[in-house]
């Protein structure tokens, strides 16, 4: 069979190139539409590395991404600072701020309690937002200018230019991606694999379990923290519903849709629910129905998500390849040459 460690980064790159590729065929609704499908697919990335690779299913996630998006409105419309590294590194250090409060709290429970201590933490964050006439109420505030990155006079990147900030928005995903590829393949990466699978047993081989899953915790919030930056720059609003307890249920969705522990999944599963809402919004005032139904199919069908339909296509090809005439004949006399191999060693 192909050489299955290589199979995801092979089809993410793929998926990038495709999304690279799209403005020069795509009208500009749909550029638009892919530039959200980024920004929700580095949403869902950040979230699979608690829930996918640590096993921490929590209902807060979208305190950390609203943070840094409430943030940036906050300077760029009362400071007025429109410098993009200044703002990148406020949003993200709020968002990080955030997450390490909760995930200091949240970590010392576990299954349902922490399930609902993420969600009574998140909706603090909610009504913060929501009450505290600073940051605009209930109405949400219009983000006044854009970031740009200007250098000597210069302007480098202005992210009011729709296509820069896609591109931009591209490559953090790709950031994101190898970002998390390589923590899932240190031994960090590796801990938090044993904590999901057997938390008891990590700890008494001597990992600090509590300290393994804040650092998750804090590193999911960061990179939260900026698809939370991007989608304030990407809508040019930021209210009180992007914090709330329903997006942090919509980002668990896309990551259960595309696929746990897997990276590419969620961004497959952003890019269905995005065009399956866009494409039932258009049929019917009852889309949100229908979407509903779709993925209680997918996780009734296929409960490793869609990029699960991926695997059970390419073990079906294998399958049918080794049935071709002189297949099964060249895979047997590989395993004589193994034996025999063995044999002589």
């Amino acid at each position: 069979m192909p050489n299955r460690p290589l199979v995801l980064p092979i089809l993410f790159a793929l998926l990038c190139l495709g999304i690279a590729l799209f403005p020069l065929v795509g009208d500009t609704f749909y550029v638009r539409l892919v530039a959200k499908i980024v920004v929700l697919a580095i949403f869902a990335m950040s979230l699979d590395l608690l829930v996918g690779y640590t096993g921490l299913v929590t209902l807060g996630h979208a305190a950390f991404s609203g943070t840094a998006g409430y943030v940036t409105a906050a300077l760029v419309n009362k400071a007025g600072i429109v410098d993009l590294p200044a703002l990148l590194v406020a949003a993200l250090g709020a968002a990080g701020a955030a997450a390490l409060v909760i995930g200091w709290i949240s970590v010392r429970t576990s299954g349902i309690y922490l399930i609902m201590i993420t969600l009574a933490l998140g909706q603090m964050v909610f009504f913060f937002f929501h009450d505290v006439a600073f940051w605009g109420g209930a109405d949400g505030v219009n983000l006044a200018a854009k970031p740009e990155l200007t250098m000597g006079g210069v302007t480098l990147l202005d992210l009011a230019d729709r296509m820069v900030f896609y591109y931009v928005a591209l490559a953090c995903l790709v950031l994101v991606y190898a970002l998390l590829f390589m923590v899932s393949k240190a031994p960090f990466g590796q801990v938090l694999r044993g904590i999901r699978i057997n938390e008891g047993r990590t700890r008494a081989l001597g990992h600090d379990v509590q300290r393994y899953k804040l650092a998750a915790f804090v590193i999911a919030g960061l990179l939260a923290g900026l698809a939370g930056f991007l989608e304030v720059v990407r809508s040019g609003f930021i209210s009180p519903a992007h914090v709330n307890w329903h997006e942090s249920a919509t980002v668990l969705i896309v990551v259960i849709l595309g696929g746990m522990g897997t990276l590419v999944g969620p961004v497959i599963g952003a890019a269905a629910l995005v065009l399956l809402e866009d494409w039932f919004a258009n049929l019917t005032v009852h889309w949100k129905l229908f979407v509903g139904l779709f993925v209680i199919a997918v996780v009734l069908v296929l409960p490793s998500g869609l990029i699960g339909l991926a695997g059970r296509i390419g073990a079906l090809r294998w399958s049918q390849r080794l049935r071709r005439p002189g297949a099964q004949s060249a895979v047997s006399k590989g395993a004589e040459v193994a034996r025999e191999g063995a044999g002589d060693a």
